[in-house]
């Protein structure tokens, strides 16, 4: 009995002491992970994606670049960096607009674009002028301007974020692909192109097919174009691809043969990127691009249909600070005062 007494002592040492090893390797765990939460370092649960935004502030039409990026902060919770890229003697017009106004809160970095990159790469004819603007090829040049990031989302400032700009972050790239466009064949029904007389969604509305040069890439001209006014850009697949050089050489090509011009279709801009990227993109979902709203100021639509749309896109010569325009409400909700009175709505009555 003695002995048997003796082992179920030992036992039940032996017991007690690995509980008190067992409650010390929990209790020592949870101090360590504090310790290291306390230090400033973050788990990954608690970090925030950065989401960077590019997004143009020209001159003349700074108050949509104002009005895009009021919509894209006030409708995330999201980490945003608006990286707004403007001319020389713009950038302290724009700083002045963001920290004098509502958009002080917002963390943002002004880029320089410095147009002597474009010398003799752009034709001076056009039908549009303000189509060949020098930040109008800002799209070209991401990883020069945004270094230090792995993916961006490039709008243009004619546009209304009314979705959570995550989400659009969120899209997923093919691996392979260096973007993700909006298919001009993947528009709502209830965008009817019947009523946006001169409207083209092919690649036949964007390159003279009667060139040599066009006709040796062997692409179909009924093949659907695609519109690059938002952008999902993998940075290293840009940079892999050596994107930038190519969209350089067919711009230096469309100098030398007159490839293609903005009478048309829609942009100078738009028909080098359907070139370098043909067959090679990845598809944006339709609502978080619904466009043309600035093609007709005679084409509308359903408030019901615009109010479900992630994303509002004025291209077109009808912009919605100025008249005539259509469904003006959706984009001037969003409208930022300029501080310095220079820029002004422009509405019937004024």
């Amino acid at each position: 009995m003695a002995l048997l007494r003796r082992i179920n002592q030992v036992l039940l040492f032996l017991l007690v002491v690995t509980l008190c090893m067992i409650l010390y390797k929990k209790v020592h765990k949870g101090a360590v992970l504090k310790n290291e939460a306390d230090d400033g370092s973050e788990t990954p649960e608690e970090l925030d994606e950065e989401i960077p935004v590019v997004i143009c502030a020209a001159a003349g039409r700074m108050g949509a670049a104002m009005a895009a990026i009021n919509s894209i902060y006030s409708n995330t919770d999201a980490n945003v960096l608006f990286y707004v890229v403007g001319l020389r003697n713009t950038l302290s017009r724009i700083r002045k607009w963001i920290e004098h106004s509502k958009l002080r809160e917002i963390n943002f970095k002004i880029v320089e674009f410095n147009p002597m990159v474009l010398k003799g790469k752009i034709r001076p004819d056009s039908s549009r002028p303000e189509l060949l603007q020098p930040l109008n090829f800002v799209r070209f040049y991401l990883p020069l301007l945004i270094q230090q990031h792995e993916k961006v989302i490039y709008v243009d400032d004619d546009v209304i974020v009314q979705g959570d700009i995550q989400e659009l972050y969120d899209t997923t790239l093919t691996m392979g692909h260096a973007a993700a466009f909006s298919s001009d064949c993947d528009l709502p029904t209830a965008q009817d192109l019947t009523k946006l007389v001169g409207l083209q969604n092919t690649y036949m509305g964007y390159l003279d097919y009667r060139k040599k040069s066009i006709k040796d890439l062997g692409i179909s001209p009924s093949t659907c174009s695609f519109n690059p006014g938002v952008i999902v850009a993998n940075m290293t697949e840009w940079k892999h691809q050596r994107i930038t050089k190519q969209l350089e050489k067919w711009m230096q090509k469309n100098v030398e043969e007159n490839l293609y011009s903005s009478s048309l279709g829609g942009g100078v801009a738009t028909s080098p990127l359907l070139i370098v990227f043909h067959e090679k993109y990845s598809a944006l979902n339709p609502l978080w691009h619904i466009r043309h709203l600035g093609w007709s100021p005679d084409a509308r639509y359903s408030e019901h249909f615009l109010q479900a749309a992630k994303l509002l896109h004025w291209n077109g010569r009808y912009k919605p600070w100025d008249f005539p325009s259509v469904h003006t409400d959706f984009w001037e909700s969003w409208f930022v005062p300029d501080p310095a009175g220079v820029f002004k709505l422009h509405r019937h009555n004024s």
